[in-house]
């Protein structure tokens, strides 16, 4: 009798030990799928953000041609974009990395504002905004920039889903014990959309 009790129990603790492992296992494997998916996601930014910063310097050089006393401008725009290249590496280097994730929102913000500025000063030049290449080239940037902010946004909601299921309770005993640290949402302010357009008659 005690023998059967005694191997009761170890079926038991043996049970419990196998359903604690699963578990575990279980969270582990979902925050590794979770990870590879905003990796994936950042992935997507990162085509889209080559390709822009391919587009720019064709953009500049027709630039120069046209606005030959606007050189600091289209000199910042290079800066910028080579900044924001650099920036960009380190990011596809480990999307997870929070600093590299910050340093490439700060390089994009400063990025947009230089581009900005291109485009305001280009309008001053009536011969140059109706190059055809120029069109063309502002067209495209413009079509890359809308595929940027679609898989900005999956980017982000993969990080949401992935820095919410970490922060839970228990993945966030199983986050900690192995080391799944949180990821950084790809936000760029824009100082245009912070100013309500102003309509006049």
């Amino acid at each position: 009798m005690a023998i059967g009790i005694g191997l009761i129990i170890a079926l038991v603790v043996l049970v419990c030990a196998l359903g604690l492992i699963a578990f575990v296992i279980g969270v582990y494997n979902k925050l590794v799928t979770m990870r590879n998916r905003y990796k994936n996601a950042y992935a997507q930014i990162d085509v889209q953000l080559k390709r822009r910063y391919d587009l720019i310097p064709n953009l500049v050089e027709i630039a120069k041609g046209y606005i030959k006393h606007e050189r600091e401008t289209l000199e910042n725009v290079t800066k910028a974009r080579n900044i924001a290249y650099a920036a960009s590496q380190a990011a596809a280097a480990n999307p997870g990395d929070a600093s590299a994730m910050k340093n490439l929102v700060s390089a994009e913000s400063g990025l947009a504002g230089t581009l900005s500025r291109l485009m305001m000063v280009s309008e001053q030049y009536p011969d140059l905004k109706a190059n055809q290449n120029m069109m063309q080239l502002t067209e495209e940037l413009t079509s890359t920039e809308n595929k940027i902010s679609f898989a900005r946004q999956a980017y982000n909601d993969s990080v949401m889903v992935y820095n919410t299921d970490r922060e839970v309770f228990p993945s966030n005993l199983i986050a900690g014990m192995f080391n799944f640290g949180p990821a950084e949402l790809f936000v760029v302010d824009k100082p245009e959309q912070k100013d309500a357009p102003k309509v006049s008659f």
